[in-house]
């Protein structure tokens, strides 16, 4: 139940609708559809994407603040590096999602078909997903700095997640996703210093247990 939970909470974003319009600029207008659009046509065009992450999570009686670097590359592959917890690793091949501490004794892995992580909606930046194809009943606010936020419920989710909310520049750069989940959590991803088409290392997405530390395979959520 545990690691269902974790899996759940890691990653979760994407997008649907829309309505309001509000000015900016020199008399332009925005609405929900449009800067949808500019979220998809930002992303769909990179092959890669290099940023900073800050992690929130409050719920269940806890609360903690993670934060480290995330690479992202076409087809399906992102990788998480935590600095703080030093150590951390999410990575996603394409193929399987691993978690794994350094020092530990154990690398955790699932197929990346059933992941159903928090992180793992972020693959809608890789060009998989289209945000008014993902979220229902799509709305658009005004926020700081001149960014705009769409909120929204996603597909699918309705029993698990109340609503998601992006952040992104009027360009369509996202700064900063929002889940709420229907038992009160509230994870808050927020990204800073984009690198659009970052270049990768060799075996960047792939993950080899270290000498000692046994997989061990990861039930689905239920």
């Amino acid at each position: 139940m545990i690691m269902n939970k974790q899996l759940r909470r890691a990653g979760l974003l994407l997008l649907a609708g829309a309505s309001a319009i509000y000015s900016f600029g020199q008399g332009s207008t925005l609405s929900a559809h449009e800067l949808a659009q500019r979220v998809d046509r930002h992303y769909n065009q990179l092959h890669s994407l290099r940023a900073g992450f800050s992690e929130s999570y409050a719920g269940l009686g806890s609360h903690r603040t993670e934060s480290g670097t995330v690479l992202i590359m076409k087809p399906g592959r992102m990788r998480w590096d935590y600095s703080s917890p030093a150590g951390k690793l999410f990575l996603l091949d394409g193929k399987y999602a691993w978690f794994y501490t350094r020092g530990g004794r154990q690398a955790q892995r699932i197929p990346a078909k059933q992941l159903d992580d928090l992180r793992s909606p972020l693959r809608f930046l890789l060009g998989h997903t289209q945000v008014e194809k993902e979220l229902n009943s799509l709305t658009l606010t005004p926020a700081p700095n001149g960014c705009f936020t769409l909120t929204g419920k996603p597909k699918g989710q309705e029993k698990s997640v109340l609503r998601l909310t992006i952040t992104a520049t009027a360009s369509g750069a996202i700064t900063a996703m929002t889940i709420e989940e229907a038992d009160g959590a509230v994870t808050r991803f927020t990204f800073t210093g984009e690198q659009p088409n970052a270049a990768a290392a060799a075996g960047a997405f792939v993950f080899t247990p270290p000498p000692g530390v046994s997989v061990v395979d990861a039930m689905p959520p239920v």
